[in-house]
């Protein structure tokens, strides 16, 4: 094994500080399974659509009122909250994606495609490229979602565009890049049926998923002609990228940004369970509720199959087998405020990975955001 030279540690958490994340845990994945109450696998299809009820209502509540109303102050209410509903739809789409909504496929990829493509989201290119993330998180070469970027990638990237990935809150807008051209180092399309990110088999859906797109992107362009642009922008425009920043900022936290730096693997050394326990768990106080416990990522980046309201209680359970690799969020004011330090802090200090070593830690760029 080759293994980078660990940064120093902290004691968070109640961990000791000699503590190694990068060690094979002394448990098996099936210890864990076995450790989660069997009703947490229980998909009930009548209560996912409860909570698709639910934000459906509160969506078009909260747009009526501020059409209704129409003055600047309302606006400048209604867009982040609005954006943050948008957020709690693509998580309920993301159930439909992982299978965990309902048992059944058809159900599944037709909720999912009319949640996702209302949000401008290509449903299966979303899908298949998740489950490639969640089948190999943790992997320098193969995961597929904030992936670290190799020393010699980096270096080759123009100053500028490291600039813009490493200063908030330019990361932040980047999901509509990545949809269109992955990250630096990959190419593929999410909306290109031919893509590399595709196997064959999924071509059908990809092409599917990229005609929804159009549609609902042809529909504000439409709507746009009839209402008014500016008014388009005001109700839909703004909270899509409310939404935007929530998906990149909750992701991104799901990987980075632990006071301990947390290991990334390659070859041998990595394994699906050693890669999913370098997930981090968040808490985002009153949000929790309203993007469904996306927070409660360990577990679920592990067991994707579980539903979302049954994540809470399975982590309560597994933490006993889970032990130090498990990693206790730090608790959050009703807005998660907190979680903006460990972005910034992560933004500062996680530029890229050694381009060799079966276990590698992130390396700073002192250069970077000299002032």
């Amino acid at each position: 094994m080759v293994k980078d030279t660990e940064p120093l540690a902290y004691a968070a958490n109640g961990h000791p500080k000699d503590f190694d994340a990068s060690a094979p845990p002394p448990f098996k994945i099936a210890e864990i399974r076995a450790a989660i109450p069997e009703h947490c696998w229980v998909k009930n299809p009548w209560r996912s659509l409860s909570y698709v009820f639910r934000d459906v209502v509160v969506i078009a509540a909260l747009a009526a009122a501020a059409i209704h109303f129409d003055n600047w102050f309302i606006w400048l209410l209604y867009w982040p909250v609005q954006g943050t509903m948008f957020w709690a739809i693509f998580v309920l789409g993301h159930d439909c994606g992982h299978g965990s909504f309902s048992n059944s496929s058809f159900f599944n990829n037709l909720v999912g495609h009319i949640l996702h493509s209302s949000i401008l989201v290509p449903y299966h290119g979303w899908r298949v490229s998740h489950r490639t993330h969640h089948q190999n998180h943790g992997h320098i070469e193969k995961d597929e979602s904030w992936v670290p970027l190799t020393e010699k990638i980096y270096k080759n990237l123009d100053y500028m565009t490291r600039l813009a990935r490493f200063t908030v809150p330019f990361p932040l807008f980047a999901y509509p890049i990545y949809l269109f051209g992955r990250s630096p180092g990959k190419e593929g399309s999410h909306f290109n049926p031919y893509s590399n990110l595709f196997p064959p088999n999924e071509r059908k859906g990809i092409a599917i998923s990229t005609l929804c797109w159009l549609i609902m992107f042809s529909l504000l362009i439409y709507l746009s002609f009839i209402i008014s642009p500016l008014q388009v922008i005001k109700v839909y425009g703004i909270p899509y990228w409310i939404f935007v920043m929530w998906l990149d900022f909750v992701t991104y936290l799901h990987h980075h940004g632990h006071p301990r730096k947390l290991p990334w693997y390659r070859g041998q050394e990595w394994s699906y369970l050693r890669g999913g326990l370098t997930t981090v768990d968040r808490d985002y106080g009153w949000i929790n509720n309203i993007h469904h416990d996306i927070g409660t990522h360990v577990i679920h980046h592990l067991f994707p199959q579980i539903p979302h309201y049954n994540l809470v209680e399975a982590t309560k359970a597994a933490k006993g087998v889970l032990g130090e690799y498990y990693r206790e969020p730090e608790r959050s004011a009703p807005i998660p405020f907190h979680l903006i330090k460990y972005l910034m802090q992560s933004m500062r200090e996680d530029h890229f990975v050694s381009d060799t070593g079966d276990v590698v830690y992130y390396q700073t760029d002192p250069h970077l955001h000299q002032d």
